[in-house]
C-alpha cells in the first residue's frame, strides 16, 4: 500500500565517497533501508555509519562479495556471496572442466582481489593443482605498455595453463590483452568483478567468469525478469542487476509487513528464512535467507563465459 520513492546516489567506487553518502542517508528520517553499496570497499567504510547505536539504517549490498563483510556489523546485510564461495567454484572449474594444473595469478591489491585469490588459492592446491605465482597490481601499475610483462613473461616460461585475474574488469582487459601479445593462448578465469569484459570485445571471448546469477538461468521468474530488463534497457541483466532487484523486493516485502521502522525492518530481514512466519524470500538470483550475519546462506555460483559480447552459463 506505500509507494517507494528510490533516492539514488553515487559512491563512485571510493570509501571517502561512501562514508559521505551513508552519513546523509543515514540522517534523512525519510530514508528507511539502504540498497548497497555495490563495491565491497564502499560497503565497509559505510557500515561504521549505517551501524549507529541510535540511527541505524539496514543496507542490503546487491555486490559486495568481501569476506569482511560478515562482520560488518547487525545492520548490514547481502544477498551475494561471499568470495569465499567465488574462489573455490574457479578453482573446481579450473581443475575439473579446464583440466589446469598450473595456474598463475594476478590480483587486484585490495579487499576484493586479495580475498579471492586467497580462496582459489587455497582450494585449487588442495585439488591437486600448483599455484605458479601470486603477483599483486594497483591500477597505476598497467598504465604502462610493459609493466605487467615481467609476471606474465615469468608464468609462460613456467608453464602456466590457465590464468587467473582476481580484479575488476578494466584492468583485467589490459592483462589479458598483454598475455595475448606474449604468445599466451590458454584459458583466462576470473571472478564476477570481471563481468564488464562482456563489452571488451574480441579481447575478452572464451574467458570464464563466476558470478551468483546469468541471465540464461533456467528459471521461469528470471527469465521473466530477464525480458522485462531487456525490454526496459536494451540490454542483458548481470548479477548486480538482478541482485539489486531481489533487495528492492526484499526490503518492500519487510515493510508491508512490518512498517517503516528502521529497527523493525532490521529484525525482520534477520530472520528472513528461519520461521514459517518469515519463509525464505524466492528472487530472481535464487533462494534468500539470512545466517546471524547477515550473509545469504546457500546462494549459488556458477561459471559464465563469454561469448558474442554475452556472459552465458559455461558448458552448456
Amino acid at each position: 500500500g506505500r509507494r517507494i520513492e528510490l533516492v539514488v546516489r553515487d559512491d563512485e567506487a571510493s570509501p571517502e565517497r561512501a562514508i559521505e553518502i551513508a552519513t546523509e542517508l543515514r540522517d534523512d528520517p525519510t530514508i528507511v533501508a539502504v540498497v548497497g553499496h555495490i563495491n565491497s570497499g564502499a560497503t565497509l567504510a559505510a557500515a561504521k555509519i549505517y551501524n549507529d547505536d541510535e540511527r541505524g539504517i539496514v543496507a542490503v549490498s546487491p555486490a559486495s562479495s568481501s569476506p569482511l563483510i560478515t562482520d560488518a556489523g547487525p545492520w548490514i546485510f547481502r544477498v551475494c556471496p561471499s568470495d569465499l564461495l567465488h574462489g573455490p567454484a574457479l578453482a573446481r572449474w579450473a581443475y575439473e572442466r579446464l583440466g589446469a594444473r598450473k595456474v598463475a595469478a594476478i590480483y587486484a591489491n585490495d579487499d576484493y582481489g586479495r580475498g579471492v585469490i586467497e580462496t582459489f588459492g587455497t582450494a585449487f592446491v588442495a585439488a591437486g593443482g600448483q599455484l605458479l605465482s601470486r603477483d599483486p597490481y594497483l591500477p597505476d601499475m598497467l598504465d604502462g605498455p610493459d609493466a605487467i610483462d615481467p609476471y606474465l613473461e615469468r608464468a609462460i616460461r613456467n608453464g602456466m595453463d590457465a590464468l587467473m585475474i582476481a580484479g575488476q574488469a578494466e584492468a583485467a582487459e589490459r592483462i589479458i590483452a598483454a598475455a595475448r601479445r606474449l604468445g599466451y593462448t590458454g584459458p583466462v578465469i576470473g571472478p564476477d568483478g570481471l563481468t564488464n569484459l562482456r563489452d571488451a570485445g574480441p579481447i575478452a571471448e572464451g574467458v570464464y567468469i563466476s558470478s551468483a546469477f546469468l541471465p540464461d538461468r533456467r528459471d521461469p521468474a528470471a527469465q521473466a525478469f530477464v525480458r522485462a530488463y531487456q525490454e526496459r534497457f536494451r540490454e542483458l541483466p548481470d548479477h548486480r542487476g538482478a541482485m539489486t532487484y531481489d533487495a528492492i523486493r526484499l526490503i518492500a516485502r519487510a515493510i508491508e509487513q512490518v512498517g517503516t521502522d528502521r529497527t523493525a525492518i532490521r529484525d525482520y530481514l534477520a530472520n528472513v528464512g528461519q520461521t514459517s512466519d518469515n519463509p525464505a524470500f524466492e528472487g530472481v538470483s535464487g533462494t534468500i535467507r539470512f545466517d546471524v550475519n547477515g550473509d545469504v546462506a546457500g546462494k549459488e555460483v556458477s561459471i559464465g563465459v563469454v561469448r558474442d559480447g554475452r556472459l552465458v552459463t559455461a558448458g552448456i
